[in-house]
């Protein structure tokens, strides 16, 4: 069973190039970041730092854990691409839309949810709550997937 299944982006939104996403950032475009983007970009899924690195070594450009991690950690503070905690390791996604996600507490899938329907919801979390969504804007919606329940 596909763990992580592809991401299912509106075919209005289309993913950005990596190349334009890093220099738009004011970041240097090194083949590390480039190839860690591309990837992220084609596979259309949220992935895991081993996940990133096995499948970089499969394309002949793989790259130590500790660099994919450092890179990753980078992009993620500068918002070139999002972090989402697990359950399991922390997976990495990317996209030029803000969005929130669903994340299965059982197998770790991480899904994007698009923002625009959630206004509603979002304001009616505030008003109760007092909590806001943080810088990103994003938030994390837990829960059990089809496939774990």
């Amino acid at each position: 069973m596909d763990r992580n299944p592809r991401v299912a982006h509106d075919d209005a939104t289309e993913l950005p190039n990596p190349r334009a996403l890093l220099r738009r950032h004011g970041l240097r475009c090194t083949a590390g970041r480039l190839h860690i983007l591309t990837l992220l970009r084609d596979s259309g899924q949220h992935l895991t730092v081993t996940e990133i690195r096995t499948r970089l070594e499969r394309t002949g450009e793989g790259r130590h854990s500790s660099t994919v991690y450092r890179s990753l950690e980078a992009l993620a503070a500068l918002d070139v691409v999002h972090a989402v905690p697990g359950p399991g390791p922390t997976r990495y996604g990317i996209t030029d839309e803000p969005h929130h996600h669903t994340v299965c507490q059982q197998c770790g899938r991480v899904a994007d949810l698009a923002g625009a329907p959630l206004v509603d919801a979002v304001s009616r979390i505030e008003e109760l709550t007092g909590l806001r969504p943080g810088p990103s804007g994003s938030l994390l919606v837990y829960g059990l997937c089809a496939d774990c329940v």
